[in-house]
């Protein structure tokens, strides 16, 4: 209830506010769903840079036992650290991508935390230097899956697609060679994952920056709705909230 305009409030005059155009359906004379239902959304951080910065380190790491930076004895130490840093953090990250609204990055950072926990725990438990043709057939089956968050993440979000192409190509040569490939597949493994890690902490210091400035510092590549997310004004973000998954009634 309001004052109406002219009146003051110890004249006790007290009138309804007419109700908003479109609040009533015209047939039934009932409100409309829409016109009462309120979306109560919580501002997250964004769980990208954490994400590029855990797949970095996880890069270096299984770079460090395919180039024998480390004695083949340490091969097992190198995993367990993966188990630990790694992989926990991938998967904070994935899941508060899905509470931020983000399904494809979401969904890429929890496949790429799942590869590490598999990769690291076939790696520790079998002999060290000794190639297995479980991980072979397992890594060689995530290779689709990144190529095909690429493609999803490419119109969008560029950076994010570059490291699921590189990453795939990474997991490509590592299959072939735990599948029997000679040393020098495992090299060119090594290689491409230090390449791997210096884009995976150059993107993830460049999301970084922009979560914390609220403006693009570094070259991102950002195109479409996930630009208008950064640029856009509110009215941007909620434009298809009614369609997104936990508002819509099934998935």
């Amino acid at each position: 209830m309001v004052y109406t305009p002219g009146t003051r409030p110890e004249d006790g005059v007290i009138r309804m506010p007419p109700p908003a155009a479109g609040t009533y359906d015209a047939t039934s004379g009932r409100p409309r769903p829409e016109a009462l239902a309120r979306i109560m959304l919580r501002p997250l951080a964004s769980s990208l840079p954490l994400g590029f910065f855990a797949f970095g380190t996880g890069s270096v790491l299984l770079s460090a036992q395919q180039l024998h930076w480390v004695p083949l004895a340490q091969t097992p130490a190198l995993m367990l650290l993966t188990l630990v840093f790694v992989v926990p953090l991938e998967l904070l990250a994935g899941v508060f991508a899905f509470l931020a609204r983000d399904g494809g990055a979401a969904c890429a950072l929890c496949v790429l935390g799942a590869t590490w926990a598999g990769t690291s725990l076939v790696t520790l438990l079998g002999p060290p230097g000794r190639p297995s043709a479980s991980l072979a057939v397992f890594e060689l089956c995530v290779v689709p899956l990144m190529v095909l968050l690429f493609l999803a993440a490419l119109p969008g979000k560029p950076l994010l697609g570059v490291l699921l192409l590189i990453g795939a190509g990474r997991f490509t040569l590592t299959g072939i060679h735990q599948a029997g490939a000679g040393p020098g597949v495992e090299t060119a493994a090594g290689w491409v994952g230090v390449l791997l890690a210096a884009f995976a902490l150059y993107g993830g210091f460049a999301l970084l920056l922009e979560d914390t400035t609220q403006r693009t510092v570094l070259p991102l590549g950002r195109r479409g709705r996930a630009r208008t997310s950064l640029q856009g004004d509110l009215g941007h973000q909620l434009e298809q909230a009614e369609r997104e998954a936990g508002v819509r009634r099934q998935l």
